[in-house]
């Protein structure tokens, strides 16, 4: 997903940085031609600098002070860095939903065709659908081995949002008194309107109003007793399905050789997972559900008629079971016919036992006095994985991040569901993917880091102005991380990569500030004006506020190509949004924190190295 980003991000940084040592400088002489305005005269430039150079002073004057500052707002960051939840990607808004649950697998053919029907009706109520499809059972294919238990149903929605229902909205200013109402007016007519549509999650799970009404959601309107609802979308349910085999966000496979134990062993974990907070749904698959008819033929009474067990089994064949006997073609269509007794004929024991066999002699005896009929229960399908028998159960959940949830729940079912020996558990499902993810960032994070400080080393040449470039890295976290708290962000694979771009911005800035802070600092010392604290204090002054505009636009030229990312709409908006709120947060902390932090840490690492040479002046 994040290829064709890095790739167009790569190409155009390298397209870049030809043109800007090739056709830039040609294009600056031929346009420019020495007519460069003052900076004095630019009013943007007079500005900035007139709100910069306050600042600017109190900081270079009190840099312990300051640096003491810095350091208790990097250590506020622990706070949101420790509060952030973790999922593998924002789910992906495809417009429509799947509705898959889960019902007993003893579950017969007219019920399933109910419960289909009644499911399918209830969803329809929803004012924001506008069709529904469902199916049940398994298709004519060995690719979907669905159950008669599994029930599949695509919710097409509503595709303009602004047609779905709306919910109000509390704002600040509903607490303002009569005469203040006046107040709100800009707020509702702007960007903060009173009411806006509701969202897939609320249209899925429902929503309470500022007044403490509460309307129910699709999960709370289909609620039949026995059955456990999911609400996946369709192409994310598909995807997981092939890869893990699991419908839901989380699915716990227990591995054994007893199917019984599993069986009780998955019951015991989706009662626990039950009451774990955020579990909108957990439903242990039933391996011992299933019904089965069972014709065991007597062997000496088969053989008191002339008849061998074949010939018995040969009737149960084509009376009950069915033999093809033709093929009907209509165009292109070919279908074939079977023939079997009517289903009044086969319904019940008592009629099975009532038919008739045909026996060489010519007579004809009742089933019943050549087999035994009973029904019996077994596993209604046999699964295996890694060589092994499994059990499986579904959980869904709501309003919880994958990654906590998961933690706590793990601990709950390690306490109340202890294993047996021979016997094994594995969390799957979207957890497996963001185990994976975290693995890759172990690997990924370290290289991209160890990349970056060899570049910086070898532009610079000192290992000093590479920690100094690199300080920007934790001012940008710390806006990072307060950022997505504010957004009520988890951290994703979407959320990383914005952080890893991140990387390379903040050294981009951090070089610029230093390059300018070095080129004042040395025009000063090879002009011989370097002799007193205050001589280095102007050159510093001269290298930040005075260079004020092009780190302003390095920084705005990021800020104005990612902001409007942030509004984004759309299916893939929330993935986009997550890749661009730590940019925009880290980029804006970083860039106060170099304007402040950096002239403080170069000014006392020059007065350290030229002590003696630097007269100190108050």
């Amino acid at each position: 997903m994040f290829s064709p980003l890095a790739w167009t991000k790569t190409f155009a940084i390298g397209a870049a940085a030809i043109l800007g040592i090739t056709v830039v400088p040609a294009l600056m002489v031929w346009f420019l031609k020495g007519r460069i305005p003052r900076e004095e005269r630019n009013p943007v430039n007079r500005l900035s600098e007139a709100v910069y150079e306050p600042f600017f002073w109190i900081c270079l004057r009190h840099p312990f002070a300051t640096l003491l500052c810095v350091l208790l707002l990097g250590a506020s960051a622990i706070y949101p860095a420790t509060n952030l939840g973790s999922e593998f990607m924002p789910k992906l808004d495809e417009g429509d939903l799947l509705y898959m649950p889960t019902t007993s697998p003893s579950v017969s053919v007219g019920k399933a065709r109910e419960i289909l029907q009644q499911t399918d009706k209830l969803i329809a109520l929803v004012p924001e659908v506008r069709t529904v499809h469902g199916k049940i059972g398994r298709a004519e294919t060995a690719t979907d081995p669905a159950p008669l238990s599994m029930v599949e149903t695509v919710v097409q929605l509503e595709a303009d949002r602004n047609k779905w229902r709306t919910r109000a909205v509390d704002r600040f200013w509903h607490g303002f008194p009569g005469w203040l109402s006046w107040l709100s007016w800009p707020f509702e007519h702007t960007f903060w309107p009173d009411r806006r549509p509701i969202t897939m999650d609320e249209l899925k799970f429902g929503w309470s109003e500022p007044d403490g009404s509460h309307h129910p959601g699709l999960d709370e309107i289909v609620r039949l007793p026995g059955m456990a609802n999911a609400w996946p979308y369709p192409i994310e349910n598909r995807i997981n399905m092939l890869s893990t085999g699991i419908k839901t966000p989380v699915g716990i496979k227990l591995f054994g050789p007893d199917l019984a134990v599993l069986n009780d062993l998955a019951q015991r974990t989706a009662a626990a997972v039950q009451g774990v907070r955020g579990t909108t749904s957990a439903y242990a698959e039933n391996n011992l559900g299933g019904l089965y008819l069972d014709i065991a033929v007597d062997r000496a009474a088969a053989a008191r008629f002339g008849m061998t067990t074949g010939d018995v089994q040969m009737v149960i064949q084509t009376a009950i079971g069915g033999m093809p006997v033709s093929t009907a073609v209509e165009g292109l269509g070919r279908f074939p016919i079977n023939l079997r007794y009517a289903r009044e004929r086969r319904d019940d024991l008592d009629s099975l036992r009532g038919v008739l066999v045909d026996t060489p002699a010519g007579q004809r005896i009742p089933l019943g006095e050549l087999a035994s009929l009973s029904h019996v229960s077994g596993p209604p399908m046999l699964r295996s994985e890694n060589a092994q028998r499994t059990a499986w159960v579904y959980v869904d959940l709501a309003n919880r991040d994958l990654g906590g949830f998961v933690a706590e729940a793990r601990d709950v079912v390690e306490r109340a569901v202890p294993l047996p020996a021979g016997y094994s558990r594995v969390w799957s499902g979207t957890f497996q993917y963001l185990q994976e993810t975290e693995e890759r960032l172990w690997l990924v994070l370290p290289i991209t880091g160890l990349l970056i400080v060899l570049l910086l080393y070898l532009a610079n040449g000192s290992w000093f102005r590479v920690c100094v470039i690199l300080l920007a890295v934790p001012f940008s976290l710390i806006g990072a991380f307060w950022f997505l708290w504010a957004l009520d962000y988890d951290m994703s694979l979407a959320v990383w990569v914005g952080i890893i771009a991140l990387l390379g911005v903040d050294a981009e800035t951090g070089q610029v500030m230093l390059l300018y802070l070095d080129s004042e600092f040395d025009r000063a010392k090879s002009e011989g004006r370097m002799r007193t604290t205050g001589d280095l204090m102007t050159a510093i002054h001269a290298g930040a506020v005075k260079r004020i505009r092009p780190k302003t636009m390095t920084v705005a030229t990021d800020m104005i190509g990612l902001l409007p990312l942030l509004w984004a709409t759309g299916t893939g908006a929330d993935v986009t949004r997550r890749l661009v709120a730590p940019l925009i947060g880290g980029i804006t902390v970083s860039f106060l924190m170099e304007l402040l932090a950096y002239p403080v840490i170069f000014y006392l690492w020059q007065r350290w190295r030229m002590r003696g040479q630097l007269e100190v002046v108050a």
